[in-house]
């Protein structure tokens, strides 16, 4: 009866090969002391094991490839904790949406350019739509009005993307933020 043979696990294409992993003859070894020398893999891994820690490579496209005497454990965490601080202070942008009719009340218009101003400051951007209804449409300047008269309350925070476009019942204008110089 043969027996079945489980595929092996692929390896983690950002894990780099570690002591037996490695397939290089030659290879440039990076001791504790940061002393390196161009030594057979034997004899890498002998110099790993005298340490008792694990050999790394951490170049493998160099000539020869370059490995690290580290503790692999310690190495990858470090190596997890340094992503989870860049991914931290990305910020992405989302385009925040507000909507209008051409008679918006004078109190609502307020109300909306706080929020505006709030997502401008927070680094977002403003798509600012005035929806146009059965009659409204006698009134596309009045929109186009509210959008401009929108756009200069939020000059100190953000900057016209682009101008007033009728879009079918719809006129858009984009605001994005300001960059800070």
């Amino acid at each position: 009866m043969g027996r079945s043979r489980r595929p092996r696990p692929r390896k983690d294409p950002d894990r780099p090969n570690v002591n037996d992993e490695i397939r290089s003859r030659k290879v440039r070894v990076i001791r504790p002391d940061e002393e390196h020398e161009v030594v057979d893999i034997d004899r890498a891994l002998e110099i790993a094991r005298s340490y008792d820690l694990d050999l790394v490579e951490v170049a493998p496209k160099a000539k020869p490839p370059v490995c690290k005497v580290i503790d692999f454990g310690k190495f990858m965490y470090e190596k997890k904790k340094k992503e989870k601080e860049a991914k931290k202070k990305q910020h992405t942008v989302q385009v925040k949406e507000l909507r209008f009719r051409p008679n918006t009340d004078d109190h609502d218009l307020e109300f909306k350019t706080r929020h505006a101003r709030g997502f401008l400051e927070d680094g977002d951007k403003v798509k600012a739509t005035v929806q146009f209804r059965g009659r409204d449409m006698l009134y596309t300047e009045r929109g186009e009005e509210l959008l401009l008269d929108l756009a200069e309350e939020l000059s100190d925070v953000g900057e016209i993307e682009s101008k007033p476009t009728m879009e079918g019942r719809r006129m858009i204008m984009m605001l994005s933020p300001t960059s800070k110089g």
